[in-house]
Formats: structure tokens, sequence, C-alpha cells
């Protein structure tokens, strides 16, 4: 009888083993009763990268002479003829290659790699000035996008509309992480000057705000891990514990009886 109960306890403490509260909030320990401030020291400045796409927009006070510099982001480029279009250059902008350069009309190649866009904007503009008279250049990343999958609400490849976007945005583009998802264990994945990095960020401490990390950069990945309560409810040997429980329970209660 009494290795029956234990077996009872057993089944109990196995049906137990659900998420816990303490688990699911994000940053636990920020103080709950107090304002806290800190500055922000690790903004992280957006740098050109290979495999970038820039839509380069310049005007000048002759419009026409500017327009031979802006084929690469418009739909002109695709009423081309293949003699005429240059491979770096697509219908949404012009590519970093490997070299780190884009092919621009009349100027030919220049190296941007590693270049904030404003650097980027007054390289060429300076280059510019033997062509067109006061050019204003203007450059924005078109291909800016980060992945999110795993124990999220809408796991997916979500594009960036500004320089800028930080691993609490990325998670709230993807729906959030569900009640199941390990939040302590986030992965990112990040490819930068040929090698590819692994991060585990903690949702749940505040440092995170700290970590040079916490901001992301084009073609970053996030993995979020599904916690063991999400294998249970897939699983029948731990949908099956319920039932067993229930039927264990009855039998002590008629063993009892006797």
């Amino acid at each position: 009888m009494r290795k029956f109960l234990y077996l009872i306890v057993a089944v109990l403490f196995m049906s137990s083993c659900g998420v816990k509260y303490k688990t699911v909030p994000y940053f636990t320990n920020l103080p709950a009763d107090s304002l806290l401030q800190e500055n922000i020291l690790n903004k992280v400045v957006f740098k050109i990268q290979k495999n970038d796409i820039l839509a380069i927009t310049v005007s000048s006070l002759n419009p026409e002479a500017s327009a031979i510099f802006n084929m690469g982001t418009t739909s002109s480029l695709q009423g081309s003829t293949a003699a005429n279009v240059n491979p770096s250059n697509t219908a949404n902008g012009f590519m970093v290659d490997d070299r780190g350069e884009i092919q621009l009309p009349l100027l030919g190649p220049v190296r941007i790699e590693g270049l904030t866009t404003s650097e980027a904007r007054a390289l060429i503009q300076n280059k510019l000035v033997n062509y067109l008279k006061e050019p204003v250049v203007s450059i924005r990343l078109v291909n800016f996008r980060v992945s999110v999958l795993g124990d999220v609400a809408r796991p997916g490849v979500y594009p960036v509309n500004n320089e800028r976007v930080n691993v609490s945005e990325a998670l709230s583009m993807a729906g959030d992480l569900t009640i199941t998802a390990v939040r302590n264990n986030v992965l990112l994945v990040r490819e930068i000057d040929g090698k590819r990095q692994y991060i585990r960020l903690d949702m749940q401490n505040k440092e995170l705000f700290n970590s040079p990390y916490y901001y992301l950069q084009n073609n970053d990945v996030l993995y979020i891990q599904p916690g063991k309560a999400k294998y249970a409810s897939v699983d029948s040997s731990y949908r099956n514990v319920s039932i067993v429980l229930s039927a264990l329970s009855v039998i002590a209660l008629i063993i009892s009886r006797f």
C-alpha cells in the first residue's frame, strides 16, 4: 500500500512540471517600486556590409543630369537592355559586392563597406561635384531584415524600415514569445566579416538592455527555444498523465476502503 501511495505522489510530481510563473515575466531583476535610469552606452551605428542593397537618390540643380545616377533605384532600370544594366544594380538599388564596392554611373566603383550611411553619402557627394552642380545624395538600406523563429506567435522574416531595431522590437514583430518559450536562452545568430557568431541572450535579465547585442544587424536570426511544457503538450505519454492519475486515484480510494 505504501509503495502504491509513493507511486501516486510521483505521478502528481510529474503532472506539476508545467510552466512556472517565475519563468514567464521579462526583466525580473528590475526594481518594482522605484525609477531606474541609465545612460544608453551600447547604441550601435549601422555600417554598410557586403550584399547590402542601397537605394541611392541623387538630386541637383540640373534634374536631367541627375537622372542617370538614379537608374538603380527606379523602374527605368527594368526597361533597360541587358547591355546597359550593371550587374551590381538591382531594381531596388545598388548592391555592395564582395569587394565592398558599388558601381555608380560615371563614378565607377566606390568602396563604401564599413561606412555609415552618412559617411557614404558625403563620399559620393564629393565625387559628384565634378559632374553635378550642388549635388544632394540620399542613401537608404532597402534589404534590412531579421528572422525570428522557434516558440513565438508568428515566426518569419521581418523587414526593418530604418537603420535601428533591437531584440525587444524584433520579438514584438513576431507576436512575442509564447507562454512556453524559454526566456533566458534566446539564441542570436549573426554573420559578420566572414564569421558566424552564436550569442545567448537572457530576456529575464535587465542587463540585456546594456548588451552590445541588444541592437540587431541586417540578416540577424533569433531562435526561441521551446520549453518542456511545449513538448509535453504534444507528447502522448505526457498527455495521458492526467488520465493515469485519475485512474490511480480511484484505485487508491477503493483499496483504502478495504
